[in-house]
């Protein structure tokens, strides 16, 4: 206990040092900061205790723990004064595609690893099958079907360490070739790996009703393939429009042609239930892919790709003879998650927190910015803030000084887009420990462009 409550308190002075708890500032509540760092609440009560003994912090009837009113000394290293801040170590991390690491299931993964080693074969610790353990196969194959709308068997289902990983064996391998149209906006990593591997992207405009499919039988040159993020567009927010869902199918069908499906944010819709997938359509015509990197978290290298059975071989020849992208035992862990019910729960338990995140996101920005408007469904793990014209870089590098970490909407435009750019921010919600999250909310709404002048 007595290391714990010194490694607290040693974080809380590095962090009043550095700045990154102002004077003033109000810490949570001891038995909160317990919860989230599953600590015991007489250790963060006693290392609160010592602080304001220090006179780190102060302590008042009705007013909490604060940071105590006073100049900090400087440190001897002098950090320049428009010096970047490192992107790994923000002082708050709005960061879009992140959820929070303190959300983990430790408990539950932890009991899911002794029940499914203890029950596997043997023959399950030599070489990896590149197809993924059945296990996983099969249970992933009543998951999608049941949350998602996927139709499929295991047979079809091809594990993988991610999305990334989907589309560098589709493409990196050759076994689809483009030309591949892209939506306007979208991961400029995904871009960055399809354009290393020789494919052509054309972007296709996006409107309030997701993404222009319509546009797929003119567009020059002709694509063999689209890549989508139907249920929440990645990153503009919205959703594809339901005739622009069956529009998408009925090009594939018509042209030989494939869907790609990024199933992005699909188990995070907050204001209704989770539209099903486009792959439910017409599983022959589209490629579902999916991972745990939003859900769980991204250390866990686990994805899915769900394919057309044509496609499952050669595939399986793009991977090699043995598996050697994701381990065996957090396939049966993640196997015996789905199959307990503990994977469910979690995803409860995160669409709870992460849409009172969003609320809280929401609010904010109406009580004290209410000329700027947070666009998109609410769902995923980010909201975009649209901002006046001409205002976008110059509040990112506002955020950088306040040593928040986000990103603005221009990152995200593929560079052949002829859709108008709209100025705004893409605000992460979900990376912030619940005991940070106030903070950050404060730091976001002291760097925002002021209305207009009339």
């Amino acid at each position: 206990m007595g290391s714990h409550r010194g490694a607290l308190k040693q974080a809380l002075r590095e962090a009043v040092r550095d700045g990154r708890l102002a004077p003033g500032t109000r810490l949570p509540p001891y038995r909160a900061l317990a919860v989230d760092l599953g600590l015991a609440r007489n250790t963060v009560a006693d290392a609160y205790a010592e602080l304001v003994a220090e006179g780190w912090l102060t302590a008042r009837q009705g007013s909490g723990t604060r940071v105590a009113e006073r100049i900090m000394p400087t440190r001897t290293t002098r950090i320049p004064e428009k010096a970047p801040r490192r992107p790994a170590d923000p002082a708050h991390n709005l960061a879009q595609g992140q959820p929070d690491a303190s959300s983990f299931p430790r408990t539950a993964w932890l009991a899911s690893a002794r029940r499914a080693l203890t029950a596997a074969p043997n023959e399950a610790f030599g070489p990896g099958d590149p197809q993924g353990r059945v296990e996983l196969r099969e249970a992933l194959a009543g998951y999608l079907a049941r949350v998602r709308g996927v139709r499929t068997s295991p047979d079809q289902i091809v594990v993988c360490s991610g999305v990334a990983h989907a589309l560098r064996l589709l493409f990196g391998e050759h076994v689809l070739r483009g030309p591949l149209a892209v939506e306007a906006y979208g991961l400029p990593f995904h871009r960055g790996l399809l354009e290393a591997a020789g494919v052509r992207t054309t972007p296709l405009g996006i409107d309030r009703d997701g993404t222009r499919v319509e546009d797929l039988a003119s567009a020059a040159p002709r694509p063999r393939a689209v890549l989508l993020t139907p249920a929440h567009q990645f990153p503009t927010g919205g959703p594809l429009l339901p005739s622009r869902r069956t529009a998408a199918v009925d090009w594939a069908r018509a042209h030989g042609g494939l869907v790609i499906e990024d199933d992005y944010d699909g188990e995070f819709r907050y204001d209704r239930e989770p539209v099903g997938a486009v792959q439910g359509l017409d599983p022959e015509h589209v490629v579902y892919l999916g991972s745990v990197s939003k859900s769980l978290s991204p250390a866990v290298r686990l994805g899915w790709m769900v394919l057309p059975e044509r496609l499952v071989d050669p595939v399986l020849a793009a991977k090699g003879l043995r598996e050697g992208w994701t381990g065996v035992p957090d396939q049966l862990t993640l196997a015996d998650l789905i199959e307990s019910g503990s994977y469910d729960k979690h995803i409860r338990r995160t669409r709870h927190r992460y849409r009172e995140r969003r609320n809280r996101l929401v609010a904010g920005l109406a009580e004290q910015a209410p000329h700027l408007e947070v666009t998109g469904i609410a769902a995923g793990l980010h909201a975009v803030l649209r901002l006046p014209p001409g205002t976008e870089a110059a509040t990112v590098e506002a955020a950088n000084r306040e040593g928040i970490a986000l990103d603005g909407l221009a990152a995200f435009r593929h560079p052949a887009a002829s859709t108008p750019h709209t100025d705004g921010l893409v605000i992460g919600y979900a990376a912030p420990p619940d005991h940070a999250y106030t903070a950050a909310l404060e730091a976001l709404l002291r760097v925002l462009p002021p209305p207009s002048e009339p």
